[in-house]
C-alpha cells in the first residue's frame, strides 16, 4: 500500500511508474532564523543596529513592493541598493567604502556565530553565466536558499558578482530590520522556521505545478492531503530534478522543439526578475532543470551516433 501510494506522488508526469520517489535530502531552511540564547557564559555583544529600509524597497523584498511605476525603475532600485549598502558600512565598518562581497559573506557569517540556523553552513555561492562578452551576468545563492543576480549593466565579470552581493545584501539586511520582527523572541522563531518552511515547500509546489507534475498526481487519484503530506518535509533535490528533466526529455521527444521554447521564455522570464531586483530561486530553478533536459538529450543522441 505505501510503495503504491509513493509512486502515485513521484514527481514525474508520465503514466508508468518508475519506482518509488527517494527520499529527499535535507534542504536548507530559513535565511532569517532568529539567534538562539547561550545556555552559559556571558550574552554576546548584541548585533550592530540594522539600517533602516530605504524609502522605495524592492519588489523582491517579502510584502513590500515598490510603489505604482516604481518597479520597472533602474534608477530606483540602482539607488535603494546603494542607499542600505552605504547605511550596511556606516553601521558595521564606519564610514569609507564597503567591499560588498566580503561584507555579505560576513552578514552571514555573522548570523551563523550569532546561533542562526543555517542547516548547510554560512557559504555564499556565486555562479557566472558563461559570457565572453559584456554584459556578464551572476547570481548569489544565499545559505537559507533565497538566490539573487546582478540586476545592472556589468562590463566585468568582478562587477557582476558585486552587483549580485549589492542586491543579496539590500535583501538581507532588510530582514533584518526590527520592524520586520514580532518583538517577542520565542514567536518570531516560530515564525521564522515556518516561514522559510513555508518558502521551500511554494518552491517545490511552483515547479511541481509548472512541470505539470500535480496534474499528474490528480489523475492519479492523490488527494491534496496526500501531496501535502508527502512533501511538507522534504526539500527539493537532486532526484526531483532529474526526474522534471526526465519528463522534459519525453515531451522534446513527443514535440520537437517544445524544450527550446519553454528555455527560451524561462531565461526572458529570468531575466526581467533580475533586472527588477526580485527573488529568483523558481525561475533560476526552472532553467537548471530545462538545461539538465537538454543535456540527457545531448548524451542521448551522442550515444546514438
Amino acid at each position: 500500500m505505501e510503495t503504491m501510494r509513493a509512486q502515485r506522488l513521484q514527481p514525474g508526469v508520465g503514466t508508468s511508474g518508475r519506482g518509488t520517489l527517494r527520499a529527499l535530502r535535507p534542504g536548507v531552511t530559513g535565511a532569517a532564523a532568529a539567534t538562539a540564547t547561550p545556555a552559559a557564559g556571558p550574552p554576546p555583544a548584541p548585533p550592530p543596529p540594522a539600517p533602516p529600509p530605504p524609502p522605495l524597497l524592492l519588489s523582491g523584498a517579502p510584502g513590500l513592493p515598490l510603489p505604482p511605476g516604481a518597479a520597472g525603475s533602474p534608477a530606483v532600485l540602482r539607488e535603494a541598493v546603494e542607499a542600505v549598502v552605504r547605511s550596511f558600512a556606516k553601521h558595521t565598518q564606519g564610514y569609507g567604502r564597503v567591499n560588498v562581497v566580503e561584507a555579505l559573506q560576513e552578514f552571514w557569517q555573522m548570523k551563523q556565530s550569532r546561533g542562526a540556523d543555517l542547516k548547510n553552513g554560512a557559504l555564499v555561492v556565486y555562479e557566472m553565466v558563461p559570457s565572453n562578452s559584456p554584459p556578464y551576468v551572476c547570481y548569489v545563492t544565499l545559505p537559507g536558499g533565497s538566490c539573487f543576480g546582478s540586476f545592472q549593466f556589468c562590463p566585468t565579470k568582478a562587477e557582476a558578482r558585486r552587483s549580485a552581493a549589492k542586491i543579496a545584501l539590500m535583501n538581507s539586511v532588510f530582514n533584518e530590520h526590527p520592524s520586520r520582527r514580532i518583538t517577542d523572541e520565542f514567536i518570531e522563531k516560530s515564525v521564522s522556521e515556518a516561514l522559510a518552511s513555508f518558502n521551500e515547500l511554494m518552491t517545490v509546489f511552483q515547479l511541481l505545478h509548472w512541470n505539470g507534475s500535480l496534474k499528474a498526481m490528480r489523475e492519479r487519484q492523490c488527494s491534496r492531503q496526500e501531496v501535502l503530506a508527502h512533501y511538507s518535509h522534504r526539500a527539493l533535490d537532486d532526484d526531483i530534478r532529474h526526474q522534471m528533466a526526465l519528463d522534459w526529455v519525453s515531451r522534446e521527444q513527443s514535440v520537437p522543439g517544445a524544450l527550446s521554447r519553454e528555455l527560451a521564455s524561462t531565461e526572458r522570464e529570468l531575466d526581467e526578475a533580475r533586472l527588477a531586483g526580485k527573488e529568483l530561486r523558481f525561475h533560476k530553478e526552472k532553467k537548471d532543470i530545462l538545461m539538465l533536459a537538454a543535456g540527457q538529450l545531448g548524451n542521448m543522441h551522442s550515444s546514438n551516433c
